[in-house]
């Protein structure tokens, strides 16, 4: 079969391009599974600003089960690309294989765990007493789901370092266009308010992975899903690989988690509920940062990943030029909007002028270094890609720590509401911290294209 890009020899920039572009489209659709839930609920007459405080709660803790497909999805698909590059398709098979039946016993054991802590989670992780019986309706529907946002997320990878880049883009939109149809039949047609946003979510991953499965086990794959060749070793090496990645995504919803319980705690029932139902909103502005730019990054690693094996640092060299260009232009623009209309995104969850005004003024504070971010989604996801997994999680480790340490003294040096500067201050000095880093390592571990061309 035809590949819609061919990693071996097509133009460097045009393949950035081509898996880039459809890769961020398919997050910014995957980013409404949230922001439709979010607008639909914060707009539920009476109950609305509440209701998404305790829909905010449970975000955090939801990706956090979620990243487990990240340690699966973007630990074996970098793998699988090397394989790719070698010309050693049984390898490549192999690990598509023990990947599936990874993140099926993963799902299935998260699954019954966590909906049996529910409750204490949501105590531990900020939620109050008006907030919980909304963060408890939503959080048990979606938990249900848990198979099927793995399975869609965790597998999509494959498909993607396979070089189809629209099918995966294909994949995520059918999910996203189910949610926004089904969430005000739920919500307001049916009267079941967060539940109905909960099971709206599930329905629609459950069409997402329809589709990401029966295109894995289908005739149109290149590599397919096959039972057999299962190795405990193999496994290890693909949690290795995806353990950084999975600890970016892990640790930032642990942050968020630790933010919402500063916030609960510092800020009391009242001026409490009022920032977390702003933080959350702030959350689904980042996400519609972070997610597109992650699709960048990630869905540009199988360049990385192919020609690392194929030991062609010329064209990775390339490669990385042509990415950290994309995410400075994409971020740019993000920060433009950011800064002079924050408000036209905020009324999409409320009307209230309170809540408005200090949401808007939070979505300005937090995104001041979305610019500089650029350059350590490049950097990290640049090494996983190439199976570097020690560089890579050293960088995304400073970063987190960073940001912890803000969130906690920023708030009790200069006043709960100063809380959204922790963002600002992790986003300027964990890309000062890759770019030396990066300096240093890369062209050690990568080669120098110069003598390559001249070979």
């Amino acid at each position: 079969m035809k590949l819609e890009n061919d990693l071996d020899t097509d133009d460097i920039r045009g393949l950035v391009l081509r898996l880039a572009l459809p890769s961020m489209l398919a997050q910014f659709v995957s980013v409404f599974y949230s922001i439709v839930d979010r607008m639909y609920i914060g707009n539920i007459p009476k109950i609305g600003e509440v209701a998404l405080a305790g829909v905010g709660i449970c975000g955090p803790i939801v990706t956090l089960v979620s990243s487990f497909a990240i340690l699966v999805g973007v630990g074996g698909a970098p793998l699988m690309s090397i394989r790719l590059g070698q010309k050693n398709e049984k390898g490549a098979r192999q690990i598509l294989a023990n990947c599936f039946l990874m993140l099926t016993v993963m799902a299935l054991v998260l699954t019954v765990c966590v909906l049996g802590m529910r409750e204490k989670l949501l105590w531990w992780f900020g939620a109050g007493e008006t907030t919980f019986p909304y963060a408890l309706s939503y959080m048990t529907i979606y938990l249900c789901g848990t198979f099927f946002a793995l399975m869609t997320t965790g597998m999509n990878q494959f498909i993607i370092c396979q070089g189809f880049a629209k099918v995966g883009m294909k994949a995520v939109m059918i999910g996203a266009v189910a949610n926004i149809v089904l969430d005000p039949i739920f919500i307001f047609g049916l009267h079941l308010d967060v539940r109905g946003a909960a099971l709206a979510t599930v329905l629609s991953q459950m069409c997402s992975c329809l589709y990401v499965l029966r295109f894995l086990f289908g005739k149109k794959a290149p590599i397919r899903i096959t039972f057999h060749g299962y190795d405990p070793k193999l496994m290890l090496q693909v949690a290795k690989v995806g353990f950084s990645p999975f600890v970016i995504i892990a640790l930032d919803n642990v942050l968020i988690i630790s933010q919402n319980m500063v916030i609960q705690r510092l800020g009391g029932p009242g001026q409490g509920d009022t920032i977390l139902t702003c933080a959350a909103i702030v959350q689904s502005f980042m996400l519609i940062i972070t997610m597109p730019l992650g699709g960048i990054t990630s869905g540009t690693q199988t360049i990385l990943g192919y020609n690392y094996g194929a030991k062609r640092p010329d064209r990775i060299w390339k490669a990385e030029r042509w990415i950290v260009t994309c995410c400075l232009v994409f971020n740019t623009i993000m920060f433009l909007a950011a800064q002079c209309i924050p408000e036209v995104f905020v009324r999409i969850f409320t009307r209230n002028e309170e809540y408005v005004a200090l949401s808007a003024w939070a979505i300005r504070v937090s995104t001041l270094g979305v610019i500089p971010l650029a350059i350590q989604y490049t950097v990290v996801d640049g090494f996983t890609g190439m199976g570097i997994a020690k560089v890579a999680i050293t960088l995304s480790l400073f970063r987190k720590f960073i940001y912890f340490s803000s969130v906690v003294l920023i708030p009790l040096l200069t006043g709960v509401t100063n809380v959204f500067y922790a963002e600002t201050v992790s986003d300027f000095a964990g890309p000062v911290f890759s770019t030396i880093l990066f300096l240093l390592v890369f062209q050690k571990v990568v080669g120098d294209p110069k003598k390559v061309s001249a070979a």
